[in-house]
């Protein structure tokens, strides 16, 4: 399940690709236009910022901007640095233990498959396509 900081990390790009003009957002600005909480915003955008998403400038002046253009950002990405994985089993995880009934499990290509078609729907939206 993508929770809602993966959620509103979307919303925030997309605000930050809408409102950029070449110059820092102001996280006060975002948070009023999404409605979110700014302390909410405030660890939403670091781990953008340590994720290499954004870049933040501190000051007056200050804010957010997108470290690349809208179309090379892809939603998949994304949502992975905000909610780690969106594997829909534990086992599809990266770095996952290899299960014991991985020869045996009757539902293991249901999920595989599932797992292909949902990186590949997120894979194929940018950032661009959501403006």
């Amino acid at each position: 399940m993508i929770t809602t900081k993966g959620r509103y990390a979307l919303r925030v790009m997309i605000d930050l690709a809408e409102h950029e003009d070449n110059k820092p957002v102001p996280l006060k600005e975002i948070a009023e236009r999404q409605e979110i909480s700014k302390k909410y915003l405030e660890i939403i955008m670091k781990e953008l910022v340590s994720g290499g998403m954004v870049i933040g400038a501190s000051g007056k002046g200050g804010g957010y901007r997108l470290s690349k253009e809208p179309e090379d950002y892809t939603a998949l990405e994304i949502l992975e640095l905000m909610e780690g994985t969106i594997a829909p089993v534990a086992c599809l995880e990266c770095g996952a233990k290899p299960c014991k009934r991985e020869a045996i499990c009757k539902t293991l290509p249901m999920w595989k498959e599932f797992d292909q078609i949902t990186r590949s729907f997120f894979t194929g939206k940018t950032l661009k396509d959501l403006l």
